[in-house]
């Protein structure tokens, strides 16, 4: 498939350009023995991966995926601080790019598009991500699940960031690898292209509808020839 008269190309972070998962779950067991519950091990911690910060806590205090309705609020409050107080001192301890990231992402500006991140995770902690894994001066815009008031799979941040760079849905693509990334693109009404390597709570991406899907982000840059000049210069 060739994606046709599109400039900017939408990611997702956590589980589509970086493997954040063995960082995430140290946080989140030293949350835990904080406040003197036990480990949970990094698998299942992976599983819940992809809804933003709050959410992760959650689960990991109800133990399962499904959020129990008796949680103290103020229980999540106090682990919520204490687990985003360690992985801010933790970030990049065991946190990698998957494979061929940076390379491709570095093609797709040569070819002249422009990048942004639009991600679940609080926006606070994306740039120090980036910083470590040199990824950062690739993207124009960086949008964090508490940039706006609604996160993926709502389509406000698609579009909010469509806006920002001044752009329409159709000139836009969303990459990612959680099903929250391609319910948001269709709600947006915008191509999107699934990655199944990542955090998607043991589903296949291609049941939700994206235009493409890859297990390589590799081949995400053959779907996509070189920005029109003049567009570019208009």
């Amino acid at each position: 498939m060739k994606f046709t008269n599109k400039e900017a190309i939408l990611f997702d972070l956590d589980g589509t350009l970086i493997d954040s998962a063995p960082d995430l779950a140290l946080a989140i067991n030293h949350m835990l023995t904080t406040i003197g519950r036990e480990k949970i091990s990094e698998n299942i911690i992976r599983s819940w991966v992809g809804n933003g910060a709050s959410i992760l806590v959650q689960r990991a205090l109800s133990a399962q995926i499904d959020i129990r309705a008796d949680l103290d609020p103020e229980l999540v409050e106090k682990a919520l601080a204490i687990f985003l107080e360690f992985y801010a001192q933790n970030i990049c301890v065991a946190t990698v790019t998957y494979p061929n990231v940076l390379a491709t992402l570095k093609a797709l500006k040569i070819k002249g598009y422009r990048l942004a991140v639009v991600t679940n995770k609080p926006y606070d902690l994306i740039q120090p991500i980036l910083d470590g894994l040199e990824l950062n001066g690739l993207f124009e815009i960086l949008l964090g699940g508490d940039s706006l008031d609604k996160r993926k799979p709502d389509p406000l941040p698609l579009q909010y960031t469509c806006q920002k760079l001044g752009l329409s849905v159709d000139q836009c693509v969303m990459v990612g690898d959680s099903k929250n990334d391609i319910l948001a693109a269709n709600a947006a009404k915008m191509q999107s292209i699934g990655l199944t390597y990542g955090y998607n709570y043991g589903e296949n991406i291609n049941e939700h509808g994206p235009d493409a899907s890859f297990d390589d982000f590799a081949d995400i840059n053959a779907t996509f020839s070189h920005v029109n000049q003049y567009t570019l210069a208009d």
